[in-house]
């Protein structure tokens, strides 16, 4: 309800609590910020991606101080994530801060679908997630706790990405080739995933323990 009354430039601040719900930014460059990631939960009760951007947010759009989690419930070629970042040619870029990704499922298996921890598809989009950990996801399909594909990008800083039960970054599709799919990690940890990094793209690494 508050995103849905906001106009570029706005904040909203969120009480610690956990919040049963799914949403969408709709294309507004606001500021949602909870109190505090350990206590302010957003639980997509497996409807879906928990956190969804697809309509042109651009890089004064921040996602802050949460846990996103319990994604799910895709069908067999949705694509998935406990954040998903999509939509054609939107050239959409929020920013990620303080955010622990964690326990949820990604798209639902066949061709054409995905998902993880962060999901990006199509070209432009490109968030930035830093100070955060994505932990606990899985995925029927191709995934990871990162995951790009169909030219989406991924800048990750000071990232803690662990304990998946899919690959811990994934670049691009088999499907659709690898193209420009990039994810840029920057002293980030990659930690007892099934394998680390899995890359039909692109992968840029400075300053991380893999």
């Amino acid at each position: 309800t508050a995103i849905d009354s906001s106009s570029d430039g706005d904040t909203v601040l969120v009480s610690a609590g956990t919040y049963v719900e799914n949403i969408n930014y709709n294309g507004k460059n606001i500021s949602v910020i909870g109190e505090n990631r350990e206590t302010t939960i957003i639980d997509g009760n497996q409807n879906g991606s928990v956190v969804t951007f697809e309509s042109g947010e651009d890089s004064t759009t921040l996602l802050m101080n949460f846990t996103v989690t319990n994604s799910g419930g895709f069908g067999e070629y949705d694509w998935g994530g406990g954040i998903f970042v999509g939509g054609t040619n939107t050239n959409t870029r929020p920013i990620l801060d303080s955010l622990i990704i964690d326990d949820n499922i990604g798209g639902g298996g066949g061709t054409g679908s995905g998902g993880g921890g962060l999901c990006v598809i199509q070209n432009g989009n490109k968030p930035h997630i830093k100070n955060s950990i994505i932990s606990n996801t899985s995925s029927e399909s191709e995934s990871g706790g990162l995951f790009t594909c169909n030219d989406g990008e991924i800048k990750a800083t000071n990232c803690l990405i662990a304990n998946n039960n899919t690959d811990g970054v994934h670049t691009g599709c088999a499907t659709v080739g690898a193209a420009d799919n990039t994810i840029e990690l920057i002293n980030c940890t990659i930690t007892n995933n099934p394998a680390a990094i899995y890359a039909y793209g692109i992968v840029l690494v400075s300053n991380s323990i893999i």
